[in-house]
């Protein structure tokens, strides 16, 4: 099973002319079998560039999982509409729902919100949301390897430095520990990291991938000017985190960094 993870394609700021074609082309010929995208597709919400974000996933005949970030939300501008009907546009132009699913007899995959209108960069896991990921993965058999996807970090990972962590973060990471979860897809911070969480060595282990912007100018830190994206390959023993990198000479994005973790009961961090 290959899975690519995209983040923070942010149309509106869009580094090269060609990244967007080169990177489609590139998944393709991959032939992925699932494409999941954490969240801010667009910049500021506008109408102009939700199309071009539904033009893009029109082009894709890969199964795909979006879910919204804090740029999909509606502009501060707005303030009644984006404390109201925060994600308008992204109903309209991307999706109806907030909540995404996909599973076969290898994987079981959930995408869920965290961008809301009330907040500014930070998100929010709602009650709610939080129910939905205990709902959606106690019902998916204990052997499927399965992946969460969100926009927002869950928690704090220091070696990413100071940054925004969603409001019930925690919560929502306890309850993924509690029903088996195996991987966090995130973005919102345009820096590619991955990352093995264990506070304990009782406790299970969750592993992070917060993938870089995969197509904007908005990269940060050590990620300054670069744009990143992950493809996971899932094995029935272990599976493969692969961080990529736009070269802009050949125009192509290359492998940087790969992580390998075990998986099954007592499994170990990256090998």
């Amino acid at each position: 099973m290959r899975i690519a993870h995209l983040s923070d394609i942010h149309f509106g700021r869009i580094a090269y002319p060609d990244i967007v074609d080169a990177l489609l082309a590139q998944i393709e010929r991959d032939a992925v079998d699932l494409i999941a995208i954490s969240g801010d597709l667009t910049q500021r919400a506008l109408p102009t560039q939700y199309r071009e974000a539904a033009r893009m996933l029109a082009s894709i005949h890969t199964p795909t999982i979006v879910v919204p970030g804090n740029h999909d939300v509606l502009a501060w501008w707005r303030p009644l509409s984006r404390v109201l009907r925060p994600l308008a546009r992204y109903h309209r132009y991307i999706s109806p729902g907030l909540t995404m699913s996909f599973e076969n007899e290898r994987v079981a995959v959930l995408g869920i919100n965290s961008a809301y209108g009330s907040t500014i960069k930070g998100g929010r896991i709602s009650r709610a949301t939080r129910a939905s990921i205990r709902t959606y993965f106690e019902g998916r058999p204990a052997a499927a390897f399965k992946i969460l996807v969100v926009h927002h970090q869950l928690t704090a990972i220091g070696a990413l430095g100071p940054h925004d962590v969603a409001r019930g973060g925690d919560a929502a990471l306890d309850v993924a520990r509690e029903v088996g979860v195996d991987l966090i897809l995130c973005g919102h911070l345009h820096v590619s990291h991955v990352e093995s969480l264990k506070r304990h060595p009782a406790e299970a282990r969750i592993v992070v991938a917060s993938a870089g912007t995969v197509t904007s100018d908005r990269g940060r830190l050590s990620n300054r000017n670069k744009n990143y994206y992950n493809v996971i390959e899932v094995e029935p023993d272990s599976f493969t985190i692969v961080e990529r990198c736009y070269d802009t000479e050949t125009r192509v994005f290359v492998d940087v960094r790969r992580s390998h973790f075990e998986r099954g009961p007592g499994a170990r961090g990256a090998l």
